[in-house]
């Protein structure tokens, strides 16, 4: 087969950091090519000046035969090339044919739109996809999954030849990620180029022809995925053998710290009861829609309940806001860092220390050499990759973001940490690194409830687990007790 991309020696440095160094990559007429590598490793950086959001410092890029300059996302979609963002850049105020023909409306006569052709043109993409979406349907209505087939369907209306997709399965079903599965090989049936980021290693065999490695703002390996394996590919990427896939829990865990008593909200959560002990991790497990969030924002204040008792180190909270949960000693590492954890146009520095300015201001003013201090402690301390602490907190990567967060609570002196899918988007080195900080933190006497999708990553991480379905605890189980296929059966509700 031949290339339909090839970008060569391509470079770029962000405030004298290397982000990549002369970087290779091509891509092969119709197939699903993997990239990977750490967060900061240049994964996105490399995509962002395929795609027209930024510009190389040097290198070449070849596309479709031609040697070609992207000087837009909008160059980039009209020379055939179209990306797709873990965040879809969809509006859901608009209709599913509004989305996929935004700013290219067919018109009538008088330059009024032609709805009915609209509507035809989006329906006839959709169809190709044998995406069962209404072209009509407001996207704000739309499931995770089904924006995800807008979102392509936008790209194929582009006549798109190389299709990027970023972290497409992160937050899909198994029967949503298999349709997906099942569209990308329809695609490059049309001879339709996927390179395909994601951070599940085991699912790139599943639909992988080729994958890239990069470390480091450079070129690691490229091969055949028939050639390589998950234990290499992690050396690729990290430089190192991960002989462990979670660090080994040390802490026994000692007295009650948190109780929890008959907590409901109407429709959501029904007589929740559970304890968490001082040095413990408890895992919330359960299945898409079992109530694992809803239970989360509740503890936290971000949703009121209905019913129910909270009691923090023997003492019952009254707890109605996010504000009063932080001043009681509850810390949240929410699901969506970049929406609910981070203000993404303001610095490291700020972020951290947004939660708890009091411990860093007097005489009314914020003292910056206390506060940079601190600050510092924190960067050095979770290995925070960062320019500096003036460095904005959208230009790092995930698993820094992450860090920032974690920080942001630490600075709190939180005394129970509520982790809600801590490793969503963050790569295997990673992981590992923030697997490590919750140990951390329960050898200092933490505690911490971690909810997670990943039913392998509460079970390495977790000395207890609680199972969620539809609102209800269905099942509990002590480390001595883990097993997997139990676990699921309870969070499907076919409890035994």
């Amino acid at each position: 087969m031949e290339n339909i991309l090839e970008m060569r020696k391509i470079s770029k440095a962000f405030y004298g950091v290397q982000a990549l160094n002369n970087v290779d990559f091509s891509v092969l007429r119709g197939e699903t090519h993997i990239l990977l590598g750490e967060n900061g490793a240049g994964k996105s950086t490399l995509m962002k000046i395929l795609s027209g959001a930024y510009h190389k410092d040097a290198g070449e890029i070849y596309f479709d035969g031609e040697k070609i300059e992207i000087s837009t996302p909008l160059d980039a979609q009209q020379k055939g090339i179209s990306i797709i963002y873990q965040e879809f850049n969809l509006i859901p105020g608009l209709t599913v044919a509004e989305n996929i023909f935004l700013g290219r409306e067919p018109v009538k006569g008088n330059r009024l739109i032609n709805w009915r052709v609209l509507n035809e043109n989006a329906k006839a993409i959709l169809d190709k996809l044998h995406a069962d979406v209404s072209p009509t349907a407001m996207v704000a209505t739309l499931s995770v999954a089904e924006q995800q087939f807008v979102e392509i369907a936008k790209a194929l209306s582009f006549g798109s030849k190389l299709i990027i997709m970023d972290e497409p399965s992160a937050t899909l079903t198994p029967a949503e990620r298999d349709r997906l599965f099942e569209v990308i090989r329809d695609l490059k049936q049309a001879g339709v180029s996927i390179i395909y980021i994601s951070h599940h290693l085991d699912e790139i065999f599943e639909i992988g022809d080729r994958v890239t490695v990069l470390r480091d703002g450079e070129l690691v390996a490229t091969d055949d995925i028939k050639n390589v394996n998950k234990d290499l590919i992690i050396r690729w990427m990290v430089g190192r053998d991960l002989t462990n896939t979670y660090p080994p829990r040390t802490v026994t865990p000692g007295d009650v710290i948190l109780e929890v008593r008959n907590l409901s909200r109407r429709g959501e959560l029904h007589d929740i009861n559970f304890n968490l002990r001082s040095g413990e991790i408890l895992g919330i497990a359960g299945l898409v829609g079992s109530g694992r969030t809803e239970l989360v924002r509740a503890l936290y204040g971000a949703d009121p309940i209905d019913s129910g008792e909270i009691t923090l180190k023997g003492r019952v909270l009254a707890i109605k806001t996010p504000k009063e949960s932080i001043r009681n000693g509850l810390g949240l590492l929410p699901e969506d860092r970049k929406q609910e954890g981070l203000v993404l146009e303001q610095s490291v520095k700020n972020n951290v220390t947004l939660a708890n300015l009091k411990k860093v201001v007097g005489s009314g003013l914020i003292n910056g050499s206390e506060e940079k201090k601190a600050v510092d402690s924190y960067v050095q301390s979770l290995d925070i990759r960062t320019p500096s602490q003036q460095a904005l907190a959208k230009n790092l990567s995930g698993g820094n973001q992450q860090k920032v967060v974690l920080a942001k609570w630490l600075f709190t002196d939180s005394d129970v940490l509520i982790f809600d899918e801590p490793t969503r988007g963050i790569d295997v080195g990673a992981k590992y690194e923030i697997y490590q900080l919750m140990n951390r933190l329960t050898e200092q006497g933490k505690s911490v409830l971690m909810v997670s999708s990943e039913l392998p990553e509460i079970i390495g991480m977790c000395d207890r687990v609680l199972v969620l379905h539809n609102g209800r605890i269905t099942g509990e189980y002590t480390r001595d007790q883990f097993d997997q296929e139990l676990i699921m059966r309870n969070a499907a509700g076919e409890a035994s």
